[in-house]
């Protein structure tokens, strides 16, 4: 048997968070590839999304409310590398902030009911930040990140994510 069985997906009642931010940032940023994997030979500009792990208290709520701390890391190419990724940055934030404001649902997926900086843009230097002693490989010449750590808050869908199995 390959996957999961239908009866056991339906019981999820919420979707990664990852989905959700990938169809909001898809959507508000035309022409950026938005991804949550990085791809063998990325092209950028590239916004990159990803849940960072948390250690401690979940505030969540198991019935209605999923919380997360979300990274993402915006990456461009030279010319003007730096100051562009520094704007990507800049333009994922108001896309989040606009989401939450207008309570834009993606179906499957719920919508963000709280979004908020917890580590403003950054220039890092590197694919991803290491926190531990293993570095990561260095980024390829002329690409520019910026990091920035998102706390958010979704409401579940009105509907579950995977589909009820038929009797």
């Amino acid at each position: 048997m390959a996957g999961l069985p239908d009866q056991i997906k339906a019981l999820a009642e919420l979707s990664p968070v990852e989905d959700l931010m990938l169809a909001l940032l898809r959507e508000g940023l035309p022409g950026i590839r938005v991804q949550s994997l990085i791809a063998k030979d990325q092209k950028f500009p590239l916004v990159l999304v990803r849940r960072a792990p948390t250690f401690g208290e979940w505030n969540g709520d198991t019935r209605f409310v999923d919380s997360a701390l979300v990274t993402v890391h915006t990456f461009c190419e030279d010319p003007d590398g730096d100051e562009d990724a520094a704007i990507l940055a800049e333009a994922v934030r108001v896309v989040l902030r606009d989401a939450w404001l207008r309570q834009k649902v993606v179906p499957g997926r719920g919508h963000i009911t709280r979004a908020e900086i917890n580590s403003a843009p950054r220039r890092a230097t590197d694919w991803a930040t290491s926190t531990g002693p293993v570095q990561y490989a260095d980024l390829p010449v002329g690409v520019w990140r910026y990091e920035t750590t998102y706390q958010i808050e979704i409401r579940r869908p009105r509907s579950r994510p995977y589909a009820q199995p038929s009797p």
